[in-house]
């Protein structure tokens, strides 16, 4: 959508960190805005938080953006097709490959698909590690194509 900086940054901050929940319209329109119209996708899907991570902040914003892009687009959403089965250190501040190794194994599929196409929704990429192993973990499943939309990238 956009790069990592200033008052985008200063959003998905407020969005992700400070419980401005409220900010999931505005930037989930953002995001939809910058999807291509005519992407065909069968389900939307966020990346999941380990659960410790999501007690801690009481939602998931990936969960919020991915429900905003399902309701404007009139597609079906599923929260919990992809899970995170083990805690990871955070990957802020951690090298590229030090990412793929502390998110190695870490999430999986509740069940198999055969086929669809899924819209993955985060809020931010760094290196792209998380949605990559996400990506990955989907087609294994069954995803015939993954395409892959965030709020915001780092340059």
């Amino acid at each position: 959508m956009g790069l990592y900086e200033s008052s985008l940054r200063h959003a998905i901050h407020q969005f992700k960190f400070n419980g401005k929940v409220g900010l999931d319209r505005p930037l989930g329109h953002l995001l939809e805005r910058a999807i291509d119209s005519d992407l065909k996708v069968d389900l939307v899907v966020p990346v999941p938080l380990q659960q410790k991570r999501l007690q801690q902040r009481s939602y998931n914003q990936a969960l919020l953006l991915a429900r905003e892009i399902a309701r404007s687009r009139r597609l079906p959403l599923n929260n919990n097709l992809l899970v995170k089965v083990r805690e990871t250190e955070s990957q802020q501040g951690l090298s590229a490959s030090d990412r793929v190794k502390n998110l190695h194994g870490a999430f999986q599929l509740q069940e198999a698909l055969s086929g669809q196409k899924i819209l993955l929704i985060d809020d931010v990429m760094t290196t792209g590690t998380t949605v990559a192993t996400c990506s990955q973990v989907l087609i294994e499943g069954g995803a015939v194509e993954v395409y892959v939309a965030v709020i915001g990238r780092a340059a």
